[in-house]
């Protein structure tokens, strides 16, 4: 847990600027953002606290000379780069609202926003998104006047340069002063648009303190090395990147690594080796089968030394979870295991010096979590909304359950509805959506309880444990109810399911697509003699392979009740990704979209069947 940093008492200085100012002040020469650089000696450009905030004085001049005011929106489309990051800290310092558009958004969603936020300005990172957005320039409906453009090709447009610029000759170090010392707690931080992936965005006010609640509320419970460094790569459009990339760092002083591409995120752990790491269940499970395929490429013998080790690990972890002291004889032989045998293995992966791991946006598949605990990684999963500032659950080192989401942070409180949802109340969440006229439509009941669409259960001693969506429920012909996310899961427990979708609604009974796991089944098809190598769609049509995948749905099967088993599958070789559009942005799987690709799949499922 921190302790050296000073934290403004008074309500009216719970800001983001007041915390920044702190830092130039406190930790002015600490490293404070850093990103790949071909151009320095260890490859990352670093600026300091105090340039960090230098840097945004000059950009926050520029910006006013733009003709941005305070209360305004301006929207960004960039990927996780410094312009990006400290045009945010710069707009939050006159008073205006940064607003991040996923980069995924479709052209009605980006519209939408555009129309939504009477944003005058968007800052855009190329040529690619120029084109998305320049078309909202003639459209009447849309507000929008001038777009920014970091990296532009040719003549002609406003240029971010221009903009840093005209801010080193605009610059007013009191005028600098004057504005961000305006602010008050409730002022808008930001607007989060959740994904629409049911229909328009919705804009989520976020202010100063609910934020900063947040962040105290987490350092009860979160033990890190001071000043400890994390890595940025989910996009800035989440709420769970805007809290861990932005606004914890400068509430503990800490160091950020721009990780630009998050297919780069595995290489940038190797490089770095942080205290502390934070993935989606998804990143989690791809780094896993990474970490098994390379395994399957060992010695029998030194195979058989790691299992052994990490067995001990979890039976290790298991004492924790209970809360229980583990015997002197474990703790020895556990901390052998983990210098001698696990640390090495894990410092392939630059994860040998992680003292905090942490997971929340969807359930974690169960033996992903025991996977990591054999390594003596506790992923410590956590549970949010955008609507609640992010974490409102968590399991901590004081306290966990693996395969739960934790109890609440400090101050807040949770209940289950007769119908199984999840209802949260307290002073980090939001009070309603943003209307398109500045108004809120408030979203809380009477007694400030707020519906989370979340379907979850609440255990004796306190523990969260989700079930799945309530929107994404399926109910069968028999009027059954089935949480897909608990049959995807126990599908994906065989290494070479990497991806699963269950779909059933309206019938009598589940069938499923199941993806190979790109990383694990070349791997798995070597140490077999299974022709095919890296070819996916090889793989996928190979008869091993395919009766390998029929007895791990036939395992899954065993372990769920007749309702939930899947009668029928079908095995796929291509990935799902938030290009093709299967996955949101932070790696979650859009139903809907699968549904309408896969249709003719479905439905042959049931046909082969005749219902």
């Amino acid at each position: 847990m921190t302790t050296i940093l000073r934290v403004p008492t008074e309500t009216d200085r719970l800001t983001l600027p007041a915390l920044l100012a702190r830092n130039a002040e406190d930790h002015g020469d600490l490293p404070a953002l850093s990103w790949r650089s071909p151009d320095s000696t260890d490859g990352w450009t670093t600026l300091t606290w105090r340039e960090v905030r230098r840097e945004t004085a000059v950009l926050a001049a520029g910006y006013t000379a733009r003709g941005v005011r305070r209360g305004e929106q301006v929207l960004m489309m960039m990927g996780n780069r410094p312009e990006h990051w400290l045009s945010d800290l710069a707009l939050t310092h006159l008073g205006a609202v940064p607003v991040t558009v996923y980069g995924t958004a479709a052209p009605e969603q980006i519209a939408h926003i555009a129309r939504h936020s009477g944003a005058r300005l968007a800052v855009v990172e190329g040529a690619r998104e120029r084109a998305r957005w320049e078309p909202l320039l003639a459209d009447a409906t849309v507000p929008l006047e001038a777009l920014l453009v970091v990296e532009p090709e040719g003549a002609g447009g406003r240029t971010y340069a221009s903009l840093y610029e005209a801010g080193q000759q605009a610059y007013d170090a009191e005028e600098f002063e004057a504005a961000w010392q305006a602010s008050a707690a409730d002022d808008p931080l930001t607007v989060v648009y959740t994904s629409g992936t049911t229909g328009d965005p919705k804009a989520v006010p976020i202010t100063h303190r609910s934020v900063v609640v947040n962040a105290l509320a987490l350092d009860r419970v979160v033990e890190l090395p001071d000043h400890v460094a994390h890595i940025c790569y989910l996009p800035f459009a989440h709420i769970a990147e805007r809290m861990l990339g932005i606004y914890l760092p400068v509430f503990r002083a800490s160091h950020v690594h721009l990780c630009a591409d998050a297919a780069a995120v595995a290489a940038t752990a190797r490089a770095l080796h942080p205290a502390q790491f934070f993935g989606v269940p998804r990143v989690w499970e791809k780094l896993a089968a990474s970490v098994r395929a390379a395994l399957a490429t060992l010695p029998e013998e030194q195979r058989a030394a790691i299992e052994a080790a990490g067995e001990t690990a979890r039976e290790h972890v298991a004492f924790r979870e209970r809360g229980e002291q583990p015997p002197a004889e474990l703790e020895t032989a556990y901390r052998h295991a983990k210098e001698k045998v696990l640390d090495p293995v894990l410092s392939l992966a630059g994860f040998e010096r992680l003292v905090w791991t942490a997971s929340a946006s969807a359930p974690m598949p169960l033996d992903v979590v025991r996977f990591w605990a054999g390594f003596g990684i506790v992923v410590m999963d956590a549970w949010g909304l955008t609507e609640t500032v992010g974490v409102f659950t968590t399991n901590s080192p004081s306290g966990f359950r693996l395969g739960s989401v934790g109890r609440p942070l400090h101050g807040l409180e949770l209940r289950i509805a007769e119908d199984g949802e999840i209802l949260v109340r307290g002073e980090t969440v939001f009070s309603g959506y943003l209307r398109a006229d500045g108004t809120v439509d408030r979203a809380l009941d009477a007694d400030g309880w707020f519906p989370t669409g979340d379907i979850g259960r609440i255990d004796d001693d306190g523990y969260l444990w989700l079930t799945d969506r309530k929107k994404e429920m399926i109910i069968t012909s028999t009027g059954k109810n089935v949480s897909p996310a608990l049959v995807e899961n126990a599908l994906k427990e065989h290494p070479l399911i990497g991806q699963a979708f269950v779909h059933g609604d309206g019938h009598s009974y589940l069938v499923a697509l199941l993806v190979l796991d790109a990383e694990m089944a070349p791997a798995w098809a070597a140490a077999r003699g299974v022709e095919g190598g890296d070819d996916m769609t090889a793989l996928a049509a190979h008869p091993a392979v395919r009766e390998e995948v029929d007895r791990a749905v036939q395992a899954a099967n065993a372990r769920l009740n007749r309702t939930e088993q899947v009668k029928r599958h079908r095995l796929l070789a291509r990935e799902w990704g938030p290009d093709t559009g299967e996955l949101t942005p932070s790696l979650k799987l859009r139903r809907r979209v699968v549904r309408e690709q896969y249709g003719k799949v479905l439905d042959a499922l049931y046909e082969e069947s005749g219902t």
